[in-house]
């Protein structure tokens, strides 16, 4: 198969060969996909509960999932919420909240736990979002964070929002940490991030694993960099934006393209 010719990837790594990538793919003895959701698999959507996967994602991952690859979801998202609407094949497995929560692919399920310091942080933040509503914001609670959305507002709007989570933040003294993404904040307990879950699975398959990661968020760019000294980062985007990644590729059709060429290099003679 060549893999990388007609491939619509545009490389932003100086030197990085696809063809060479892929065709470590098809012999490798490990490897591991792993993927984030919202705004990788499935378009954003004012209401995180109606944003479904993009047509043909389930049964792309079915296939990747039957080339003896692991395959797994690494996500912003408590597990809960992301599995009714992602209905996935079995044998994937899942990270929610920035590695706070793992769901093993036999369905095994393991949490990880908040000081009691983190918790009261958690809850003063949680006494704030009254303020942050009356500006029209939407307020997420999650297992280990809250995220502050002000996604579809003006830009004006979105400001004053974001200036009112990091005034209250920094008047507060708070431990938690900001990060931003597309659409929002996020007031997150230290030590959870999608690099972390990468750094873990990849000490799980081993040095010689071949493995990439595809997701378009600030906040996947942690795991880009622990990814790309040895595998490969995927920006997906439909708009450029400044990144650590190795390629970028638009969602949805290239990312069903790249995810068909995955399968493609997995499957044996």
């Amino acid at each position: 198969m060549p893999f990388g010719g007609a491939a619509p990837m545009r490389v932003l790594r100086a030197g990085l060969a696809m063809a060479d990538f892929f065709q470590q793919l098809s012999t490798a003895q490990h490897c591991a996909l792993l993927l984030d959701y919202d705004g990788t698999l499935a378009p954003f959507h004012s209401d995180p509960r109606l944003a479904k996967p993009y047509s043909g994602v389930r049964e792309a991952l079915d296939a990747v999932v039957r080339t003896d690859t692991r395959l797994i979801i690494i996500t912003g998202r408590a597990i809960d919420d992301l599995l009714p609407l992602l209905n996935l094949p079995s044998g994937v497995e899942v990270w929610g909240a920035h590695g706070f929560e793992r769901l093993h692919a036999d369905g095994r399920r393991e949490r990880a736990s908040l000081s009691d310091a983190m918790r009261r942080e958690l809850q003063t933040v949680g006494e704030w979002q009254m303020e942050f509503k009356a500006l029209d914001a939407r307020i997420e609670h999650k297992p280990a964070s809250i995220a502050i959305h002000w996604r579809g507002r003006a830009h004006h709007m979105a400001r004053r929002i974001r200036d009112a989570v990091l005034g209250r933040l920094r008047s507060a003294g708070s431990l938690l940490e900001p990060h931003d993404f597309d659409g929002g904040i996020e007031l997150r307990a230290p030590g959870f991030d999608k690099g972390v879950a990468v750094n873990t699975v990849r000490a799980e398959l081993g040095g010689d694993a071949v493995v990439a990661y595809l997701g378009d968020d600030q906040t996947d760019e942690e795991a880009f960099k622990v990814v790309r000294d040895r595998g490969l980062a995927v920006l997906v985007r439909t708009r450029w934006r400044p990144t650590t990644a190795d390629v970028w590729i638009k969602p949805p059709g290239e990312v069903l393209w790249f995810l068909k060429l995955w399968s493609a290099a997995r499957r044996k003679p």
